[in-house]
């Protein structure tokens, strides 16, 4: 239902491309110095570096699985805050009515404290959305790649990048409780806390009983701790010690690959000219030019290079940029679409009025 997007070839081509022509320079220097200027001594041999490449592989798919796995955390949390949002609402329209109550309350006394509940809801979830999409130091990759910039400024800004939270939360809650959660630092957890002190004051007023204010009481003691995970994944960034280790190794990968590679094109190119010299017809024009393509084949290593290097880079790349599931990028778990989603469904529940659109896709991309 959340799905971020459908990333075709061409935008992974399009994100990666400054890369893609780096590793055609990179390749192509060591054949030049190779081929052209004769230095057949410039090359690696292949069985170390096969090893080293194993050996990267498996650091690469080792990030990219702990990255996928903070991932799919984080959106299984969200799945939870989905299903308990909709559990509170049900409950404060079902338990806060006359049944307990001295003083008979209008319909309309009831549906305001339905929706002042709900409302004050639909706050702590963009408090919480704000304060994940918010900048930690670890969490440069959108902003420090000029390719994730380029896209980012081009194609897409999260609402919480445009809208400040005063402007997005002011219409849920009082001017008082407006006041009093700005003025402290966690802004989720003091709305929750305000949530807490309302249920007392309606348990007071005997419009909740015992049973069911302790049944609401353990819905906000819920939201507290899908609120903890969620702080849990944003606050505890990916160890840097993996992290730095492997992108060093997947570029020296990168850069001793073509030398790796150079030596056996070469040898492909040798057994090509030695079947054709034991061909007969040595003076057409297409022996010569296979001729010449065969000791020259070596130049055949570059585009080979180029792919490998564009795999390997790729790859590390993926889960460097799916690590912080909340940074605000692409390929995130979309809080802010869900949150929308939330707030419209919960607030129909209630027969709520005003209620806002859904967001729509921009550019394959949901927020």
């Amino acid at each position: 239902m959340y799905t971020r997007r459908i990333f075709p070839i061409k935008g992974v081509i399009k994100w990666t491309r400054r890369h893609i022509f780096f590793f055609l320079i990179l390749s192509t220097i060591p054949v030049v110095l190779f081929d052209v200027v004769g230095l057949k001594w410039l090359h690696v041999p292949w069985l170390p570096l096969g090893v080293m490449g194993t050996a990267v592989a498996f650091i690469v798919s080792f990030k990219n699985n702990a990255s996928y796995d903070r991932l799919w955390e984080a959106r299984k949390i969200w799945g939870g805050i989905v299903n308990a949002s909709r559990s509170w609402t049900i409950m404060v329209k079902d338990f806060i009515n006359n049944d307990h109550t001295k003083e008979q309350f209008s319909n309309d006394q009831l549906h305001g404290i339905h929706k002042e509940l709900v409302h004050r809801h639909v706050a702590w979830l963009t408090a919480l959305r704000y304060q994940l999409r918010a900048d930690k130091p670890w969490e440069q990759h959108l902003k420090a790649g000029k390719s994730n910039r380029e896209f980012r400024e081009s194609q897409f800004l999260v609402c919480e990048d445009t809208i400040p939270i005063e402007e997005a939360i002011k219409g849920y809650i009082s001017e008082d409780e407006y006041k009093e959660v700005f003025a402290k630092g966690n802004r989720a957890s003091q709305l929750l806390g305000v949530q807490s002190k309302r249920l007392k004051e309606l348990k007071q007023q005997d419009l909740i009983e015992d049973f069911r204010h302790m049944e609401l009481s353990n819905m906000l003691v819920e939201f507290y701790t899908l609120q903890g995970k969620s702080e849990r994944i944003k606050n505890f960034p990916y160890p840097r010690q993996f992290a730095t280790l492997n992108y060093m190794f997947v570029w020296i990968f990168i850069i001793l690959l073509p030398f790796g590679i150079m030596e056996g094109f070469e040898e492909i190119g040798e057994h090509i000219f030695t079947d054709l010299a034991g061909h007969e017809s040595h003076s057409s024009a297409l022996h010569k030019a296979q001729e010449f393509i065969a000791k020259h084949f070596v130049w055949f290593s570059i585009p080979f290079s180029t792919l490998l290097a564009w795999v390997f880079h790729t790859m590390e790349a993926i889960g460097e940029n799916t690590e912080n599931p909340f940074e605000g990028g692409p390929n995130d778990v979309p809080i802010t679409n869900m949150s929308r989603g939330i707030e419209i469904d919960i607030r129909q529940l209630i027969d709520d009025i005003d209620i806002p659109e859904p967001y729509t896709w921009k550019n394959d991309i949901i927020m």
